[in-house]
Protein backbone atom coordinates (compact mmCIF):
# COMPACT_ATOMS: atom_id res chain seq x y z
CA UNK A 1 0.00 0.00 0.00
CA UNK A 2 2.54 2.31 0.76
CA UNK A 3 4.18 1.88 -2.81
CA UNK A 4 0.86 2.96 -4.13
CA UNK A 5 0.47 6.15 -1.51
CA UNK A 6 4.01 6.89 -3.17
CA UNK A 7 2.69 6.81 -6.31
CA UNK A 8 -0.18 8.45 -5.94
CA UNK A 9 1.69 11.78 -4.79
CA UNK A 10 4.04 11.18 -7.64
CA UNK A 11 0.76 11.61 -9.55
CA UNK A 12 -0.70 14.24 -8.44
CA UNK A 13 2.11 16.45 -7.80
CA UNK A 14 3.37 16.67 -11.51
CA UNK A 15 3.07 19.67 -12.87
CA UNK A 16 1.92 18.46 -16.59
CA UNK A 17 -0.84 16.48 -17.00
CA UNK A 18 1.05 14.79 -20.17
CA UNK A 19 3.96 13.60 -17.86
CA UNK A 20 1.32 12.40 -15.34
CA UNK A 21 -0.31 9.72 -18.05
CA UNK A 22 3.44 8.38 -18.59
CA UNK A 23 4.28 7.16 -15.03
CA UNK A 24 4.17 3.51 -13.87
CA UNK A 25 1.26 2.40 -12.91
CA UNK A 26 0.86 -1.14 -10.27
CA UNK A 27 -2.30 -2.21 -9.18
CA UNK A 28 -5.50 0.35 -9.20
CA UNK A 29 -6.34 2.44 -6.04
CA UNK A 30 -9.24 2.72 -3.85
CA UNK A 31 -10.51 5.67 -3.29
CA UNK A 32 -13.43 7.14 -0.85
CA UNK A 33 -14.98 10.52 -1.71
CA UNK A 34 -16.81 11.37 1.47
CA UNK A 35 -19.53 14.19 0.97
CA UNK A 36 -22.45 15.10 2.96
CA UNK A 37 -25.17 15.34 0.35
CA UNK A 38 -25.81 14.72 -3.51
CA UNK A 39 -24.36 17.38 -5.39
CA UNK A 40 -20.88 18.04 -3.18
CA UNK A 41 -19.24 15.66 -5.43
CA UNK A 42 -19.20 18.84 -7.91
CA UNK A 43 -16.50 20.47 -6.29
CA UNK A 44 -14.05 17.92 -7.23
CA UNK A 45 -15.70 16.35 -10.39
CA UNK A 46 -12.67 16.46 -12.40
CA UNK A 47 -10.79 14.96 -10.40
CA UNK A 48 -12.81 12.08 -9.76
CA UNK A 49 -13.42 11.53 -13.29
CA UNK A 50 -9.62 11.01 -13.90
CA UNK A 51 -9.00 8.80 -11.22
CA UNK A 52 -11.45 6.56 -12.26
CA UNK A 53 -10.33 7.09 -16.05
CA UNK A 54 -7.45 5.86 -15.19
CA UNK A 55 -8.32 2.76 -13.32
CA UNK A 56 -9.03 3.76 -9.77
CA UNK A 57 -11.62 2.33 -8.03
CA UNK A 58 -13.59 5.51 -6.49
CA UNK A 59 -16.54 5.38 -4.55
CA UNK A 60 -18.83 8.56 -3.31
CA UNK A 61 -20.39 8.42 -0.24
CA UNK A 62 -22.85 10.35 1.19
CA UNK A 63 -23.50 11.03 4.51
CA UNK A 64 -27.12 12.16 3.76
CA UNK A 65 -29.61 12.04 0.65
CA UNK A 66 -30.71 15.40 1.02
CA UNK A 67 -34.34 15.18 2.02
CA UNK A 68 -34.41 18.81 3.28
CA UNK A 69 -32.79 21.02 0.53
CA UNK A 70 -35.41 21.11 -2.50
CA UNK A 71 -33.12 23.49 -4.67
CA UNK A 72 -35.07 24.28 -7.83
CA UNK A 73 -37.56 21.57 -7.60
CA UNK A 74 -41.45 21.19 -6.86
CA UNK A 75 -40.72 18.76 -4.60
CA UNK A 76 -41.69 18.96 -0.63
CA UNK A 77 -39.02 18.28 1.81
CA UNK A 78 -38.55 14.55 2.86
CA UNK A 79 -38.65 11.33 1.10
CA UNK A 80 -39.48 11.72 -2.18
CA UNK A 81 -37.00 14.55 -2.60
CA UNK A 82 -34.51 12.20 -1.02
CA UNK A 83 -34.88 9.56 -3.34
CA UNK A 84 -34.78 11.56 -6.76
CA UNK A 85 -31.37 12.72 -5.15
CA UNK A 86 -30.11 9.57 -4.55
CA UNK A 87 -31.48 8.82 -8.17
CA UNK A 88 -29.22 11.85 -9.62
CA UNK A 89 -25.95 10.66 -6.90
CA UNK A 90 -26.42 7.58 -9.34
CA UNK A 91 -26.54 9.71 -12.09
CA UNK A 92 -23.66 12.00 -11.48
CA UNK A 93 -21.33 8.86 -10.52
CA UNK A 94 -22.14 7.12 -13.68
CA UNK A 95 -20.97 9.82 -15.60
CA UNK A 96 -17.83 10.17 -13.40
CA UNK A 97 -16.83 6.47 -14.10
CA UNK A 98 -17.47 5.92 -10.50
CA UNK A 99 -18.59 2.75 -8.46
CA UNK A 100 -22.11 2.61 -7.01
CA UNK A 101 -23.05 5.46 -4.69
CA UNK A 102 -23.02 4.67 -0.69
CA UNK A 103 -26.20 6.61 0.68
CA UNK A 104 -25.62 6.44 4.99
CA UNK A 105 -29.23 7.69 5.46
CA UNK A 106 -28.60 10.42 7.98
CA UNK A 107 -30.83 13.47 8.07
CA UNK A 108 -29.93 16.44 6.14
CA UNK A 109 -29.34 19.25 8.24
CA UNK A 110 -28.71 17.26 11.75
CA UNK A 111 -25.47 16.39 12.01
CA UNK A 112 -24.13 19.33 13.92
CA UNK A 113 -27.21 18.61 16.83
CA UNK A 114 -25.78 18.11 20.26
CA UNK A 115 -22.83 16.25 18.99
CA UNK A 116 -21.56 14.66 22.40
CA UNK A 117 -25.26 13.26 23.21
CA UNK A 118 -24.98 9.65 23.16
CA UNK A 119 -26.98 8.89 20.13
CA UNK A 120 -26.76 11.84 18.49
CA UNK A 121 -26.67 12.28 14.51
CA UNK A 122 -22.61 12.55 14.98
CA UNK A 123 -21.86 9.60 16.58
CA UNK A 124 -23.73 7.61 14.54
CA UNK A 125 -22.18 8.68 11.57
CA UNK A 126 -19.03 8.61 13.25
CA UNK A 127 -19.63 4.84 13.97
CA UNK A 128 -20.82 4.24 10.22
CA UNK A 129 -17.79 6.28 8.76
CA UNK A 130 -15.71 3.79 10.37
CA UNK A 131 -17.28 0.95 9.56
CA UNK A 132 -17.16 1.51 5.67
CA UNK A 133 -13.19 2.96 6.14
CA UNK A 134 -12.95 -0.32 7.54
CA UNK A 135 -14.47 -2.19 5.02
CA UNK A 136 -13.40 -0.82 2.17
CA UNK A 137 -9.63 -0.42 3.17
CA UNK A 138 -9.23 2.51 1.21
CA UNK A 139 -5.64 4.13 -0.28
CA UNK A 140 -6.91 7.37 -0.38
CA UNK A 141 -9.96 9.22 1.26
CA UNK A 142 -10.91 12.76 0.05
CA UNK A 143 -13.77 15.18 2.00
CA UNK A 144 -14.11 18.94 2.33
CA UNK A 145 -11.82 20.89 4.73
CA UNK A 146 -12.88 22.16 7.85
CA UNK A 147 -14.56 25.64 6.26
CA UNK A 148 -16.88 22.82 4.34
CA UNK A 149 -16.12 24.75 0.99
CA UNK A 150 -18.86 27.27 1.83
CA UNK A 151 -19.35 27.26 5.59
CA UNK A 152 -22.18 24.48 5.49
CA UNK A 153 -22.71 22.64 8.92
CA UNK A 154 -23.04 19.02 7.36
CA UNK A 155 -19.92 20.03 5.26
CA UNK A 156 -17.86 20.91 8.51
CA UNK A 157 -19.07 17.76 10.25
CA UNK A 158 -18.78 15.32 7.88
CA UNK A 159 -14.89 16.68 7.54
CA UNK A 160 -14.53 16.56 11.11
CA UNK A 161 -15.67 13.09 11.57
CA UNK A 162 -14.06 11.91 8.53
CA UNK A 163 -11.00 13.43 10.03
CA UNK A 164 -11.28 11.86 13.92
CA UNK A 165 -12.13 8.44 12.42
CA UNK A 166 -9.07 8.16 9.86
CA UNK A 167 -6.57 9.80 12.03
CA UNK A 168 -7.46 7.51 14.71
CA UNK A 169 -6.09 4.10 12.49
CA UNK A 170 -3.09 3.40 13.49
CA UNK A 171 -1.77 0.86 11.01
CA UNK A 172 -2.08 1.60 6.46
CA UNK A 173 -4.23 4.80 7.55
CA UNK A 174 -5.46 5.89 4.28
CA UNK A 175 -3.45 9.55 3.20
CA UNK A 176 -6.45 12.34 3.83
CA UNK A 177 -7.01 15.39 1.78
CA UNK A 178 -8.99 18.27 1.48
CA UNK A 179 -10.05 20.21 -2.00
CA UNK A 180 -9.30 23.60 -1.25
CA UNK A 181 -10.13 27.25 -3.19
CA UNK A 182 -6.52 28.94 -3.91
CA UNK A 183 -7.46 32.75 -2.96
CA UNK A 184 -7.84 35.00 -5.69
CA UNK A 185 -9.73 32.22 -7.73
CA UNK A 186 -13.19 33.08 -6.56
CA UNK A 187 -15.94 33.89 -9.62
CA UNK A 188 -17.18 37.18 -9.54
CA UNK A 189 -20.36 36.54 -8.33
CA UNK A 190 -21.53 38.42 -5.41
CA UNK A 191 -23.38 34.70 -3.76
CA UNK A 192 -19.92 33.20 -3.89
CA UNK A 193 -17.83 35.93 -2.20
CA UNK A 194 -18.35 34.37 1.32
CA UNK A 195 -16.71 31.26 0.32
CA UNK A 196 -13.94 29.77 2.04
CA UNK A 197 -10.48 30.29 0.62
CA UNK A 198 -7.27 28.78 1.21
CA UNK A 199 -3.77 30.44 0.98
CA UNK A 200 -2.04 28.91 -2.36
CA UNK A 201 1.38 27.98 -0.68
CA UNK A 202 -1.27 25.48 1.53
CA UNK A 203 -2.71 23.93 -1.72
CA UNK A 204 0.73 21.47 -2.56
CA UNK A 205 -1.25 19.23 -4.68
CA UNK A 206 -2.38 20.41 -8.30
CA UNK A 207 -4.78 17.22 -9.64
CA UNK A 208 -4.69 17.92 -13.16
CA UNK A 209 -7.89 16.87 -15.74
CA UNK A 210 -8.17 16.25 -19.55
CA UNK A 211 -10.71 17.86 -21.66
CA UNK A 212 -12.54 14.08 -20.96
CA UNK A 213 -12.39 14.76 -17.55
CA UNK A 214 -14.23 17.97 -17.66
CA UNK A 215 -16.89 16.79 -20.26
CA UNK A 216 -17.63 13.75 -17.73
CA UNK A 217 -18.22 17.15 -15.16
CA UNK A 218 -20.04 18.63 -16.79
CA UNK A 219 -22.31 15.35 -17.51
CA UNK A 220 -22.42 14.91 -14.04
CA UNK A 221 -23.47 18.64 -13.18
CA UNK A 222 -26.56 17.62 -15.77
CA UNK A 223 -28.07 15.04 -13.14
CA UNK A 224 -28.54 17.33 -10.62
CA UNK A 225 -31.64 18.78 -12.25
CA UNK A 226 -33.31 19.11 -8.60
CA UNK A 227 -30.91 21.30 -7.16
CA UNK A 228 -29.71 23.56 -10.12
CA UNK A 229 -31.80 25.07 -13.38
CA UNK A 230 -30.85 24.60 -16.55
CA UNK A 231 -29.02 27.74 -16.96
CA UNK A 232 -27.12 27.22 -13.90
CA UNK A 233 -26.11 23.43 -15.11
CA UNK A 234 -24.92 24.41 -18.26
CA UNK A 235 -22.50 26.82 -16.60
CA UNK A 236 -21.39 25.42 -13.40
CA UNK A 237 -18.48 23.20 -14.38
CA UNK A 238 -17.06 25.22 -17.40
CA UNK A 239 -17.06 28.53 -14.47
CA UNK A 240 -14.93 26.80 -12.21
CA UNK A 241 -13.08 25.58 -14.55
CA UNK A 242 -12.13 28.87 -16.08
CA UNK A 243 -11.69 30.58 -12.23
CA UNK A 244 -11.43 27.74 -8.96
CA UNK A 245 -9.89 25.05 -10.71
CA UNK A 246 -8.10 26.48 -13.33
CA UNK A 247 -6.82 23.39 -15.06
CA UNK A 248 -6.20 21.54 -11.69
CA UNK A 249 -8.36 20.33 -9.11
CA UNK A 250 -6.18 21.59 -6.12
CA UNK A 251 -6.01 19.52 -2.82
CA UNK A 252 -3.77 19.83 0.52
CA UNK A 253 -3.05 16.53 2.42
CA UNK A 254 -4.82 16.67 6.05
CA UNK A 255 -1.68 15.32 7.86
CA UNK A 256 1.41 16.76 6.22
CA UNK A 257 2.92 15.22 3.12
CA UNK A 258 1.20 11.48 2.72
CA UNK A 259 3.56 8.33 3.63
Amino acid sequence: MKKRLALFVALVATPLFGMAQQEERDDPRKALAIFAHPDDELFVAPALARAAREGDEVTLVLATSGDQGPGVSGFERGDALAAARRDEARCSAEALGLREPVFLGHGDGTLAATPRAPDSPARRLTADLAAIIAEEQPDIVVTFGPDGGYGHGDHRMVSALVTQVVQAIDDDRPSLFYPGIRKGTLPPLPQMQDWAVTAPALLTIAYRYADEDLAAARAATQCHATQFDAATRAQIADLFHATIWGGAVHFRPAFGQPR
